[in-house]
């Protein structure tokens, strides 16, 4: 019978290997021994992406369930100040990435994540992508169960297992605690949401969800399965993923494409197939023990920060409480709040990482929580210490009120580093963040902005009231970035997760006076407690590509048109290869 030490040791010795071989794959292609279709499959299962600029690499670090150490969170800033220009961008599925890495001394840096237990492997590639839980677990108010020891033990019961790497694609696996769904589990391949049954804990399933070009919503796999099941049902559905999906064509190999080309009954017959062979012959064993702070993991209860912050307390500006009105809630334990950390677009410097984990350790429970909208949350927060917290992110430039509002805009970096971005949907987001600052109208505030750089969905733009997609059309013979947009994604009034409306295409340049006239045109026609959606639903596609015709097809473009936001030159559209989907 395994211990938590032997675990450990465990662990520590197969990340140490693999490391090894990685970096003597690296010496040899670097060499000139492997070819780059040689070594793109080694490169990717580590978390290791190409970017379009030549000879740097996009490095991914999994966070199970977004919950990651202050130590872990020093030691991303430590490597983006070594390795990534200072800089760490956090994405919707709770990864920290590092961009600009020469990929001579990518094994240097991943021996020095593996130091604080953090991992890129299987990050990237055909792989189970990094298991994504509410950040707020354990102390959510609306809770039915604390779901992080579940997301734990699903990361580490797939990582390094033969079954899940070398899959027909990736494989996503969400978790929420609430009746809520708050982490879109209706997006994923796999989505489990708390529930309890005769006073045992379990999660109701859903199976077969996904974004990208074609987007479908899962459906019930289980209304209920016992929590002691939950590897064995995982491993059950990867299964027949790894023996059905489509091998030969990439853009029809998600689990969803199984599901439309067999049905859901045959799905579901074939999961009840594989589900009885396990619990008859044994499977992948759900784990006992995970390794001292995988998915920020605690053998012993963990000490509250309660140490002074300043020596000084500065005079507060006037924003600090608009930032207690938006930014902060209370959490379940009377006295204590949550702190939402606005982080624009998810782009981090190494000093702000710092900032953070030091309130963290010295205000918080010592855990740095990333949620799934590119942000970040601190909890166990006294209510005595808001002030000095308010000030040492006032510091850092991370005090911005307004989380979760309309201008706290999800994008994905698009063309600024991805091979499959067509525009740079970072620029896009910086110029509606201007555009829909302040609003004074709440229910505006209330709504979303999600953005991707291609139709690929980094960005969930399917999720967002007003959704974003980069395109391109050719005008005159010249290029000219454009943007798809959408409306009325989101939960509907059930709380079930619903895609957007395809309205039309329009030139980048023009996607802030579009968003512009919608919100007008809303104020002016909603009525009282509909919901975005119902309204867009209600007013029907025609009326809002009619509302933004002349933007859609403008008699003459303005040269500016030509440039995508944040540019000086012409666009031109520059695809690499696209290894997000390889």
């Amino acid at each position: 019978m395994q211990t938590p030490t032997s675990v450990e040791l465990q662990f520590d010795q197969t990340v140490a290997a693999d490391i090894s071989l990685f970096r003597s794959q690296v010496n040899d292609y670097l060499s000139g021994k492997l070819t780059d279709d040689e070594f793109r499959a080694f490169r990717l299962r580590r978390g290791v992406y190409g970017q379009r600029q030549p000879n740097v690499q996009m490095i991914r670090t999994k966070v199970p369930g977004g919950l990651a150490t202050s130590a872990q969170m020093e030691r991303m800033a430590d490597i983006a100040d070594k390795y990534a220009g200072g800089r760490g961008h956090l994405t919707t599925r709770q990864n920290m990435q590092f961009h600009f890495v020469p990929l001579a001394v990518v094994p240097d840096l991943l021996t020095e994540l593996a130091a604080v237990r953090l991992t890129t492997r299987e990050a990237c590639y055909n792989t189970v992508r990094n298991v994504t839980g509410c950040p707020l677990a354990g102390i959510c108010p609306d809770e039915l169960f604390d779901i992080s020891p579940y997301v734990r033990q699903t990361a580490y019961a797939f990582l390094h297992k033969e079954l899940t790497d070398n899959l027909p694609r990736k494989f996503k696996i969400s978790f929420s605690g609430c009746a809520g769904d708050c982490m879109a589990g209706g997006i994923h391949d796999l989505g489990f949401s708390a529930r309890i049954q005769d006073g045992k804990p379990g999660f109701r399933v859903v199976a077969g969800g996904g974004l990208g070009p074609l987007p479908s919503e899962a459906q019930v796999l289980d209304e209920f399965l016992p929590a002691e099941r939950l590897v064995n049902r995982c491993e059950a559905v990867i299964r027949i993923f790894g023996k059905y999906g489509n091998r030969k064509n990439k853009h029809k190999a998600r689990l969803k494409f199984i599901i439309r080309e067999r049905s859901w009954d045959w799905f579901k017959e074939q999961v009840e197939i594989e589900y009885a062979d396990i619990l008859a012959n044994g499977g992948i064993e759900a784990p006992s023990f995970v390794p001292e702070d995988f998915g920020a993991y605690s053998s012993s209860p963990r000490p509250l920060g309660r140490e002074p912050l300043l020596n000084v307390l500065p005079d507060l500006p006037p924003d600090y409480e608009q930032w207690l009105r938006t930014n902060v809630r209370p959490q379940r334990h009377a006295g204590n709040t949550v702190v939402t950390i606005k982080v624009p677009q998810g782009n981090m410097t190494s000093q702000q990482m710092r900032a953070v984990a030091q309130v963290a350790r010295a205000a918080g429970d010592g855990l740095v929580r990333i949620t799934i909208d590119q942000n970040l949350s601190i909890a166990w927060v006294q209510q005595s210490s808001l002030r000095e917290v308010f000030a040492i992110l006032k510091q850092a430039l991370l005090a911005e009120a307004g989380a979760d509002e309309i201008d706290d805009i999800v994008t994905c970096p698009g063309a600024w580093s991805c091979n499959l971005g067509i525009t740079k949907t970072m620029s896009l987001g910086e110029a509606l963040r201007h555009t829909v600052a302040n609003h004074p109208d709440p229910l505006v505030r209330r709504l979303h902005i999600k953005a991707s750089g291609c139709p690929n969905s980094c960005g969930q733009h399917w999720l967002g009231d007003f959704g974003f997609f980069g395109n391109v059309r050719k005008i005159g013979g010249r290029e000219v970035p454009y943007y798809q947009m959408l409306l009325g994604g989101g939960k509907d009034r059930e709380g079930m997760l619903k895609y957007g409306f395809t309205i039309q295409s329009i030139p980048a340049k023009t996607a802030p006076e579009a968003v512009q006239r919608v919100i007008a045109h809303y104020i002016d026609n909603r009525q009282p407690d509909e919901l975005f959606r119902e309204y867009v639903m209600r007013f029907k596609v025609e009326t809002f590509r009619a509302l933004t015709a002349d933007l859609a097809k403008p008699m003459e473009l303005d040269p500016d048109f030509y440039m995508d936001w944040g540019d000086n030159e012409q666009f031109s559209l520059q695809l690499g290869r696209a290894e997000c989907a390889a």
